[in-house]
Parts: C-alpha cells; sequence; structure tokens
C-alpha cells in the first residue's frame, strides 16, 4: 500500500495520513463517506437509506504516473481515495472480490467509482483521461469502491493481498 488518506468534510481531494481505521459494516473512521447508508452527496439526496456501497475508495498508484504523462500533477488523496495501491490493477479485478489490507482489514469489491463533473472542477480536462473505452476493459480508470467486511488500522507500507471471487468473475458495475 502507497498511501491512505481521509477527510471529515465532503471535499473532493482527502489529505494524506499515517494510518487509518476501517470499521466493519461502516467504512473509514472519521471520514464523510463512511456510515451503513449512502453518504455520497447526490444519492443521499434522493434516497438516504440505501445501503453505503462506496465505504472505501481504492486508487492504483500507477494512475498518478499516466495522468503525469498528461501534464496532470496528481499525488495519493487528491483524487478523494482512501488507499493507494501499487501492481494491483484493481478496476479490472471482479465483483466481489476481496482485498485484505494490512494484517486484519478486508474490503469486498462493490464497484468502479464514477467520474463526475468534480474531476474536471479539481484539474481542467482530467476526466478524459480516467474515460477508457470499454472494448479495452473497464469504462473509467478512477479506481474502484467496497465496503468493509472485516476491520483494522491500515497504513502505508501495509501489505495487500486479494482473494478472487470462488465462482463468479463479474465485472465492476459502474456506481
Amino acid at each position: 500500500m502507497v498511501a491512505v488518506a481521509a477527510d471529515r468534510g465532503h471535499h473532493f481531494s482527502k489529505p494524506s495520513r499515517d494510518w487509518i481505521v476501517l470499521l466493519e459494516g461502516h467504512g473509514v473512521e472519521g471520514d464523510a463517506h463512511g456510515g451503513p447508508f449512502v453518504r455520497h452527496r447526490y444519492l443521499a439526496r434522493r434516497r438516504p437509506r440505501l445501503p453505503n456501497l462506496r465505504q472505501v475508495h481504492l486508487i492504483r498508484s500507477e494512475l498518478f504516473a499516466s495522468l503525469g504523462e498528461a501534464g496532470f500533477e496528481v499525488g495519493p488523496g487528491e483524487l478523494g481515495e482512501n488507499v493507494t495501491t501499487a501492481a494491483l490493477d484493481v478496476e479490472r479485478l471482479p465483483l466481489g472480490t476481496l482485498v485484505e489490507l494490512g494484517p486484519t482489514a478486508i474490503i469486498e469489491l462493490t464497484g468502479l467509482r464514477t467520474p463526475c463533473v468534480l474531476i474536471d472542477r479539481f484539474r481542467a480536462g482530467l476526466k478524459r483521461h480516467v474515460l477508457l473505452s470499454a472494448e479495452t476493459g473497464p469504462a473509467f480508470r478512477c479506481g474502484v469502491l467496497g465496503v468493509v467486511r472485516v476491520g483494522g488500522a491500515v497504513a502505508a507500507g501495509d501489505i495487500v493481498r486479494v482473494r478472487l471471487p470462488p465462482t463468479s468473475f463479474q465485472a465492476l458495475p459502474s456506481l
């Protein structure tokens, strides 16, 4: 794991932390997107009792290098992610994949993060660089979302392990 981040407020970027605590069924302790019900501002206004499938946001660090080649300087936490991974193509993992973080925490992947207009407000023109053709793989490359199945503290430098679903290899839906 390259970095971890959290923010109590609903800001686009999240400040990096030395460590974060993942709470089962809740998300990141003290993060604005934590809780059992949807916390995404647009969705919460319309259907506040929907289950929160967006408790934790993971992005692969290789995206930052790719965006840098396109002229965008972006670092960990700046795209709103809680966990930055390395050498793990998270967008290509199937629905229901379990991602073990650190010694105890487990996240179950629920979907692709759908890029919104806020990405272009953060850096003008950035959104088109995180959109991909569906023919080449996932429609987006701005991370994945998941729910906390087992809690625990996680920190930059912790080991990340992947457990694929035993039978289903369904692509991650857009959330």
